[in-house]
Parts: C-alpha cells; structure tokens; sequence
C-alpha cells in the first residue's frame, strides 16, 4: 500500500512538472509514513510541505491541489488533510479484505521477497575454544541468527560465519596442559569445565618454568604444522564446539559445526596479504612494524591514522585477520553484503579493517560491510551482569535458571498436559523469554536484564505472545466449522486487516536494518489487537451468523500464521497448547 500511494504520487509530480507547476529540476524524496493513530487515516505523506519551497506556495494550497488529482478506487477510500499540511490517506474496506483474503493462499503471507537476492554473509556468535560460552555472547548469537532467518525467509542465500577464537599464543600453554591431563588421566579425560581447564593452564604456565618451556615450543610447532600438535588442537576445539552446540540446540540457534570459520581459517593468508599490501605501497615499515595509513581517520594533529597490520616481532594482530576475513568472504562466496555482530566497542577497528580491504581492492565498492553493532547487557543496577560474587556467568546456568523460573511460571496452570508435554512447554517459554528478552530492545542501545519482566504473561514478551498464539489454536479445537472469506463488520477487525497488510514492510524492513526488534514490536502490537477484536468480536457463540463466523475464523487463522512465522523468524517456538 505505501508504494502504491508513493507511486501515485510519483505520477502526480512529474504531471506538475509536465505543466510548469514545479521546476523540472526539483528533486525530493517522496515520504508516506504508517499513521500511529487511526484518525488520521492509514498512511500519510508530507509531500505538501516538501514541495512548498520549489513551488512557492503555502503547504495546505499544495496539499489542496495533490488530493484533487488522487483518484479514489477500490485501495483508497477517502484522503484527507490535516495540520500545516500533511495527507491523509484511508485504505478501503475492500482492498483489506482482498489483500487479506490473498494473504491466506500465499506461503509466505504477502511478504515481499528480495528484488534481488543477494549472498550475505553474516558473522554471529564467535566464542573462544577452552572456554565456555557466557553471557556476553547471547546477544551476538541471537540477535545474528534472527537477522540470517529473516534474510534467508525473503530469498537470500545466507552464509553463516562462527568466527570463533581458536588460535593464539595461548595454545601452546593449552596442548601442554591437555597433553599432562591425558597423561594423568588415560582414556576418561572430560573437559566439563572449560574455564578451570583454561585456569588450570594458566597457573602452570605462570608457576611451572619447565611448562612454560614447554608450551612455547608447542607454539611454534603448532605455527608450522606438527602433526601431534595440531591433532592435540582439535581436540580441544572440538570439545568446546561439542559444548558450543549443546547451547545452540538449546537456543534453537541455526548455526551447525560446517558454519565454524575460526582464526585458524585465516591464519595462511596473513603473511601474503601483508606482503601484498607491501608491494604496493599501501603498507610500509615504520619502526620495524608494518603499518598502513588511513586518510579516513585522523589522529589528534589532523595526520592520517597509522593501523599495524605485523608488529615489530612478526606477529598480527586483529585488524589484519579481520581484512583477511572480508577478502575470503567476498572471494570465497561472492558475498554482496557482510554483517558482523560485535559490540559497539568495535565500531573503528572494523571500519579500519574494511577500508584496508577496500584500499587494497579485496572488497569492490558494491559491497555493503556493516557492523550490526550491541550495546551491553546490565544487572538491574546498571552494571555488567555479573553473579552475585562479581563473576562471568556462564550461559548454560542463565537458561538453567531460565528453565526453573519458566517450570514455577507455569506450574499453576491446569493445562491437562502430559509430563512430557509440560517439559516441552517449559523449555519452549525459558529459551523464548530469554531471547526476546534481547531481541526486543534496539540492538545499539544496553538493555537491562530482568527475570522478572521476560518470564511473565503480560507486556512485551515471548510468553505472551506464546499464549496469544495458543489460545487462538484453541479456538479451533472447540469447532468443525471452516475459515471461509473475510468480510469486515467491526472496527476491531478493519484494525486487524490492516495490521496483517504490513507484515511484509516489516520483515523487509527488519532485513535492511539488521534490527529484529522491528519484527517484535510488530509481533506484540498484533497480538494486542487481536486480543481486542477476541473481545468485541464473538467467534463461536451460537448467535453469530455462519459467514460471520468464517469469517472471523480466517482472521484468527491469518493472526495465528503471522504470529508462528514472526516468531519462527526470531528462532522462537509457538505451542499449540500451553
């Protein structure tokens, strides 16, 4: 609907032009909004206002002469103008009823799919091997995954990237500490606890010279190849992978062992990249490191910014396995468009990487890099969420916790489910909870994270908009009767068409943007209106006229599929029966 009105009145301003009511020369952009309230119609422009300027007349006398030259059809109902100028448009009953109606037969419920579909590639998650994952890394992993289910839903092939952190000088304190608990421990060696194992190795390394000793030679070894140690290093990236995945099946995050693209993946093309960049004349020696500088960005004197790219002992550093990474990303699968979901902290040092990548001709100009930036997660005391003693907390204890709160939450619900039945609806509310929990907030601002508002039935939550789709599948447990054509007789239900109508805008815009909380503040308000039109809106009483009711029962039907694909988009489970 907005870009039929938009290009209504496309047309109307070139038909100005063709008569010398406005320059040729004039160029605007032109604007139609979502109104917030209904009695200022549907949708409205401020194409009036814009146009003053060029036009020489005042905003209402040029709002007067568009709405004379929009034709009312079987889309627009009646147009409208209001304040200095704006312009009002009502969508008709019956374009509702049709779009609505046409939704119905559409597997994908009017949303519009890409124009053209792009490879994106989008970097989420990104843990560290020999440790476990914490709270910290919740908001990448689910916030990117919503983001690659929304862009794959509208046709995008979607390349995801686990950039875990498995390589480093730390390795070889790691190999040697693995190798001393295998030799204590034979064949029943466990590694439950990833971050004492990283303890553990640590305190060797810094009490223990001989380990010490030890663990750098496994460094090098493990840098050039040795066959031992580099079979000792998969080990542990693959004990705390198989660690990693438990979190991700128990999240419902759509990431699996082949989208691993860690550190050591790049690692073999550091040395030529360098020597590239060397070779022409975009990186030089500046007291024995190699260093690029960026015109971009400018230190405090106003002089370009120097960025390392091989310290003075030979080493790299971040900046040069993140340009690695966009060259192999664009080289390697042809992506048109690179997300990576790291906090706002870095913001520079990735915009640093990207413009190397393209100074060097690794990235072309069309492709989009972006930096889905997040803020931090706080305590209600506005702190980092620490435990209660000031530590990391671990991931797997929060949906622990999650799960033993959702199993209170419901545990007064005489539902009639199995045993079996309520452990998948407690599970299914505690991940849901936490992850909307997340989702729902803009993704660039911190966000507070409180037990109490995300595992409740009330307000913005996943539970709530899990019972709103449940109690609508119960509605078709109490009848035979069929969905049959929608025909508006309420206010309530007009509300409700109109809201369905955008779904499309919606996720579309939720893609452009890389913002899921789009999708979740959609995702309540429908729920809230569909709760209204439950209301005021009898469905199955005996008194209802039968095309009324089947009517009333494709509405319900068209909220219940848009509530389970929204949700589904956000990697949240709906339950037919809670």
């Amino acid at each position: 609907m907005k870009e039929y009105i938009q290009n209504l009145l496309t047309d109307i301003v070139s038909g100005l032009k063709n008569e010398k009511l406005l320059p040729e020369n004039t160029q605007i952009r032109i604007m139609v909004e979502n109104t917030k309230d209904k009695a200022h119609g549907d949708y409205a422009s401020n194409i009036a206002m814009m146009l003053a300027r060029p036009m020489q007349k005042k905003p209402q006398e040029i709002a007067l002469l568009l709405t004379s030259r929009i034709p009312l059809n079987d889309r627009i109902s009646r147009v409208e103008i209001a304040g200095p100028g704006f312009i009002n448009f009502f969508a008709s009953k019956e374009f509702l009823e049709n779009q609505v109606n046409s939704l119905l037969k559409d597997p994908l419920l009017g949303v519009k799919p890409a124009r053209t579909p792009e490879t994106v590639v989008i970097d989420y998650s990104s843990p560290n091997v020999a440790k476990e994952m914490a709270v910290h890394h919740i908001r990448s992993t689910v916030i990117g995954d919503a983001v690659a289910r929304i862009l794959e839903f509208l046709g995008n092939r979607v390349i995801r990237a686990n950039h875990i952190g498995d390589w480093g000088t730390q390795f070889g304190m790691l190999i040697a500490c693995l190798e001393k608990k295998e030799q204590e421990h034979a064949s029943s060696l466990e590694l439950a606890d990833l971050e004492a194992f990283y303890r553990e190795a640590k305190k060797h390394y810094d009490e223990d010279p001989e380990f010490a000793e030890k663990a750098r030679g496994y460094v090098v070894k493990l840098q050039s190849g040795d066959e031992y140690c580099r079979s000792m290093w998969q080990k542990l990236v693959k004990i705390t992978m198989d660690q990693n995945q438990d979190i991700y099946r128990r999240l419902n995050i759509s990431l699996s062992e082949k989208d691993v693209m860690g550190e050591s993946l790049y690692n073999p093309m550091l040395k030529p990249l360098v020597d590239d960049l060397i070779n022409r004349g975009l990186a030089r020696e500046d007291q024995g490191a190699i260093v690029v500088y960026l015109n971009t960005f400018k230190d405090k004197e106003g002089n370009p910014r120097g960025v390392i790219v091989r310290k003075s002992d030979g080493g790299y550093l971040y900046t040069t396995t993140d340009i690695a990474c966009a060259k192999y990303r664009w080289e390697h699968f042809g992506a048109k468009r690179i997300i990576v979901f790291a906090d706002s902290r870095q913001h520079e040092h990735l915009l640093m990487a990207w413009d190397i990548a393209r100074m060097a001709g690794y990235l072309p100009d069309d492709v989009l890099t972006e930096h889905g930036s997040f803020g931090m997660m706080l305590g209600k005391d506005g702190k980092p969420f620490k435990t209660r003693t000031g530590g990391t907390v671990k991931l797997k204890e929060l949906l622990d916790e999650a799960e033993n709160r959702a199993r209170e939450l419901m545990s007064d619900r005489n539902d009639g489910l199995s045993p079996e039945e309520k452990n998948s609806v407690v599970h299914a509310v505690a991940m849901g909870a936490v992850k909307y929990a997340d989702l729902s907030k803009n993704r660039t601002t911190d966000y507070i994270f409180d037990w109490d508002n995300m595992l409740t039935f009330d307000g913005n939550t996943a539970p709530y908009l899990q019972y709103a789709y449940s109690r609508i599948r119960s509605i078709f447990r109490k009848t035979s009767a069929a969905p049959g054509a929608i025909k508006i007789t309420a206010p309530e239900e007009e509300n409700l068409l109109l809201k369905f109508i955008k779904f499309s805008e919606v996720v579309n815009g939720a893609a452009e943007k890389a913002m899921p909380h789009l999708l979740c503040a959609y995702l309540y308000e429908l729920a809230g209106l569909f709760m209204k039109f439950y209301e005021s809106c009898p469905v199955l009483k005996s008194d209802v006229p039968e095309d009324v009711r089947q009517s009333r029962l494709a509405i319900a039907e068209c909220a219940a599929r848009i509530l389970k694909t929204g949700l589904g988009l956000l990697g949240i489970e709906t339950l037919e029966r809670m």
